[in-house]
């Protein structure tokens, strides 16, 4: 079981930048594919970026260019840099962990259902 938590949402003009944190408990972090989704209200989740064990990156084509995910398995921390944000990426933000069933599959790496463990969320706004 891992357990993870996010934290450095808020509130942000348009253009702005955030940095989103997400500190998980399991010891083997770095064997894990990471991904972050997001969920705005009325709206299904959908992925946002995902990172692998061996450091490879996807993301989606709304954020690409403007976001860029990381982690340090170290510090067992995943994170997600939000760069000249939009009003568009108001959304509640959750961290998760990919099942390892899906290990080596790098088609669909943005797949909610894929994902197996999930944090609780912190809340992104964009203001205009």
């Amino acid at each position: 079981q891992v357990q993870m938590e996010e934290s450095g949402g808020g509130s942000v003009q348009a253009g702005g930048s955030l940095r989103l944190s997400c500190e998980a408990s399991e010891y083997s972090f770095g064997s894990y594919c990471m991904g972050w989704f997001r969920q705005a209200p009325g709206k299904a989740r959908e992925g946002v970026a995902s990172i692998d064990s061996d450091g490879s990156t996807s993301y989606a084509d709304s954020v690409r260019g403007r976001f860029t995910i990381s982690r340090d398995n170290a510090r067992t921390t995943l994170y997600l840099e939000m760069n000249s944000v939009k009003p568009e990426d108001t959304a509640m933000y959750y961290c998760a962990a990919r099942d390892m069933v899906w290990a080596g599959n790098d088609r669909t790496p943005l797949n909610v259902p894929e994902y197996r463990y999930w944090g609780q969320g912190t809340q992104v706004t964009v203001s205009s």
